[in-house]
C-alpha cells in the first residue's frame, strides 16, 4: 500500500513531463512547418495581405580622376524633400510646459512653409501652394514634392526643423570640385544623374552605377519585422575612370589659353599637350570652357569640346606632311631644290601666292619649312602622285576619327583624289582645301616625333570597375607611317625652323632644341560656304627636346584680332612647351641643332 502511494505522484510527474514535452516537440515542429517548410507559402499569403515593402539601396556613380588618381569628378550625396501634405496642413501643435491638459501652441502651415523656403531658397507662397493644392485636389494626400537634389547642408538645416512630415530620400549628386577645369572634356550629368556630355557620356558604361533593392516585411502600422529583410539586388558603385591628363597642367594651361585668347581679341583657343611616344593627352585646355558645376552658365555651343567637335583648315603646319610624303615615297631628297618666287600660276590654271613678296628663291624642303613657301611646296608636291599623297595622308589620320571617339567628334574633310582638280592640288599641299581637327593634327606630329610610328591618342588609361578588374586600357599597337630616318630629317629641318625662323626668338626655351611649325588657315564663313574676309585659324605646333622626343604642344587661335598670323601663338606655345618640361622633368638637350642650308 504504502510502495502504490509513493509512486502514485512519481507517476503523475512523468505523465505532466511528458506532456510538456509533446507540446513542447509539436511547437517546434510547428514552427519548422512555418519558418522553414512551408515558408515561401507564409512569405505569399503576407504578401497577399499587403504586407510587403522594399526601399532603395543607392549606389554611387563612379569618379573621375587624372593620371595621378587627384580626383576631378565624383559622387555626392543629394536629397529631396517630400512633404505629407496631410499632416503637414495641420501645423505642429507645442504642448506648453507645465500645463495640466493638452493645450499648447499650434504654428500653422503657412509659417512652417516659410521656414522650410528659408532653407531650401524656394518663394514661402510656392512652397505653401505645394501642400494646399494637394489637399485641395485630395483630402487625404500624404505625398508632394517639395524640392529636389537639395545639398547636405540644407538636408541638415531641414532636418533640424524636427517636422514630422517631411522626409528626405538620398539622391546620387556630381560634383566637380576644380570647376571648370578640364570641364570641356569631362561633361556633365543632369538634375537627374544621367549624362549628357563629354567623358561622362562617352564613358558612362564604366561610370554607371546600379541602384541595389531591399525587400522587407512590415506590420500594418508601418513597423519592420524584423528578420524579414532580404536584398534581392544588391547596390553596385560604378567604376573610376582614370585620365591621361594631369589635373595640375591642365589649370595651368587653361589659364594660359584664356589669356591669350583674351590678349589677341580671338573667338576661341586651344593647348594641346600629347607625350610623343604613348599617344597619351596630358592636357588639353580650351577657352571658353564651361563649369561642369552649372553648365548652363556657359553658351550651349561651347559646352562640349571645340578641338573635336570643330575642324579647320591647318595651313603652313601641313607641310611638314607633305614634305614627309615626298622624302619616305622616295620622290625627293633633303638636298632636292625648286626656283620658287612669291606668286606663280602652277598647272595651267592654278594660281599659288606667298604671304610675303620675294625673287626667285632656290629652295629646298628646309627652306621651303623655314620660309614656309606655297609655292615652294606646291612644287615639291608636283613630284609625288596624288594618289600617294592622299594615302600617306589617310596613313597620318587624316578624314577619319581618332581613336578617342569623343562624343561629337569630327572626322574633318579629306576629299577623295577623284574630286581634286588643279587648285585642291597644290592647296591640299600647304594645308587648304581640306579640313582636320585639333587631335588629327596632333596625331600626326607625334607621328612624325616617335620616329614615324603612329600611336592612338588616347584620353582614358583605364577604367577600374568596383570589383577591382580594369577594362578600357589604351591601344598602344603603333602603325609605321612613315620610316624611322624620314622622320629624323623631317624633324631635323623642323628644328631649323625653330632656329631660322622669323620667331625663333620669341620660342626659344634654353637648354632644349626645339622642332616647330606655325600654319595660318582661312576661316570658312559658315553661312555662306565662301571664305570669311580677314579671318584666319592660326596654330603653331611642335615637339621637344627634338633630339629626343618626349611631348608634342600645339596652340591654336580662332579668329585673332591684334595679331593675325601665327605669331598670335608664339608666347602660349614657348610658356606652354616650358611647363610641360618642367611638369615632368625632361632632361634638357645638351646638344645644339645643327643647321640644314635653306637654299641650293
Amino acid at each position: 500500500m504504502t510502495t502504490t502511494t509513493s509512486r502514485s505522484p512519481r507517476r503523475r510527474t512523468v505523465v505532466a513531463l511528458s506532456i510538456v514535452l509533446i507540446v513542447l516537440v509539436a511547437f517546434v515542429v510547428r514552427l519548422v512547418d512555418i519558418q522553414v517548410v512551408n515558408a515561401r507559402t507564409h512569405v505569399s499569403d503576407s504578401l497577399a495581405m499587403g504586407l510587403e515593402n522594399s526601399r532603395v539601396e543607392y549606389a554611387s556613380r563612379g569618379s573621375i580622376v587624372d593620371e595621378n588618381g587627384v580626383v576631378l569628378a565624383s559622387a555626392v550625396n543629394r536629397y529631396d524633400v517630400q512633404v505629407d501634405p496631410m499632416l503637414a496642413a495641420k501645423g505642429i501643435t507645442t504642448v506648453d510646459a507645465g500645463s495640466d491638459d493638452d493645450s499648447g501652441t499650434t504654428t500653422g502651415w503657412p509659417e512652417l512653409a516659410a521656414q522650410i523656403a528659408a532653407v531650401t531658397g524656394q518663394d514661402a507662397a510656392e512652397v505653401e501652394k505645394i501642400v494646399t493644392d494637394a489637399v485641395a485636389e485630395n483630402p487625404d494626400s500624404r505625398y508632394a514634392m517639395i524640392a529636389k537634389n537639395v545639398s547636405t547642408e540644407q538636408y541638415r538645416a531641414l532636418a533640424d526643423l524636427k517636422l514630422p512630415f517631411l522626409s528626405f530620400p538620398p539622391q546620387s549628386g556630381r560634383v566637380y570640385p576644380d570647376g571648370a577645369v578640364g570641364g570641356n572634356l569631362l561633361g556633365f550629368v543632369g538634375s537627374d544623374g544621367q549624362p549628357l556630355a563629354g567623358l561622362e557620356n562617352a564613358d558612362n558604361a564604366c561610370l554607371a552605377s546600379t541602384d541595389g533593392k531591399v525587400v522587407f516585411q512590415q506590420s500594418r502600422d508601418g513597423v519592420v519585422l524584423p528578420g524579414t529583410e532580404v536584398v534581392t539586388q544588391p547596390a553596385v558603385d560604378g567604376g573610376t575612370l582614370k585620365l591621361t591628363i594631369d589635373r595640375d597642367l591642365q589649370w595651368y594651361l587653361g589659364q594660359l589659353i584664356a589669356e591669350q585668347v583674351q590678349n589677341t581679341g580671338s573667338l576661341r583657343g586651344t593647348i594641346t599637350v600629347v607625350e610623343a611616344k604613348t599617344g597619351k593627352i596630358r592636357a588639353l585646355a580650351e577657352y571658353p570652357s564651361v563649369d561642369p558645376n552649372d553648365p548652363t552658365a556657359t553658351p550651349a555651343d561651347d559646352r562640349g569640346s571645340r578641338a573635336f567637335s570643330s575642324p579647320f583648315e591647318p595651313g603652313s603646319t601641313f607641310k611638314a606632311l607633305t614634305t614627309a610624303i615626298g622624302l619616305d615615297s622616295g620622290s625627293y631628297t633633303p638636298e632636292t631644290t625648286v626656283t620658287a618666287s612669291s606668286r606663280e600660276v602652277l598647272g595651267g590654271d592654278a594660281r599659288v601666292s606667298d604671304a610675303f613678296s620675294h625673287g626667285a628663291n632656290t629652295y629646298t624642303p628646309t627652306g621651303v619649312l623655314i620660309d614656309s613657301s606655297n609655292v615652294g611646296i606646291s612644287k615639291f608636291a608636283e613630284m609625288i602622285p596624288k594618289q600617294t599623297r592622299y594615302d600617306y595622308l589617310q596613313k597620318f589620320g587624316m578624314g577619319s576619327l581618332s581613336a578617342i571617339d569623343f562624343p561629337g567628334e569630327s572626322a574633318g574633310i579629306l576629299h577623295p583624289v577623284g574630286d581634286w582638280d588643279t587648285q585642291t592640288f597644290y592647296n591640299t599641299a600647304f594645308g587648304q582645301g581640306l579640313s582636320v581637327t585639333v587631335p588629327q593634327l596632333v596625331g600626326a606630329y607625334q607621328t612624325i616625333a616617335n620616329g614615324g610610328v603612329k600611336i592612338p591618342l588616347s584620353l582614358v588609361e583605364g577604367c577600374t570597375a568596383a570589383d577591382g578588374s580594369v577594362t578600357d586600357t589604351p591601344s598602344t599597337e603603333g602603325t609605321q607611317v612613315i620610316s624611322t630616318a624620314t622622320a629624323k630629317e623631317v624633324g631635323l629641318m623642323l628644328e631649323n625652323v625653330a632656329t631660322q625662323g622669323e620667331l625663333a626668338s620669341k620660342i626659344a626655351i634654353p637648354g632644349y632644341r626645339l622642332a616647330i611649325k606655325t600654319g595660318t588657315g582661312e576661316k570658312v564663313d559658315e553661312n555662306t560656304g565662301a571664305y570669311k574676309p580677314d579671318a584666319y585659324f592660326t596654330t603653331m605646333i611642335g615637339f621637344a627636346p627634338a633630339d629626343d622626343p618626349q611631348y608634342v604642344v600645339a596652340v591654336n587661335l580662332d579668329e585673332p584680332r591684334t595679331v593675325k598670323s601665327s605669331a598670335a601663338t608664339a608666347p602660349a606655345f614657348q610658356k606652354a612647351m616650358t611647363q610641360v618640361l618642367k611638369t615632368y622633368r625632361v632632361i634638357p638637350s645638351g646638344t645644339t641643332t645643327p643647321e640644314l642650308p635653306k637654299f641650293g
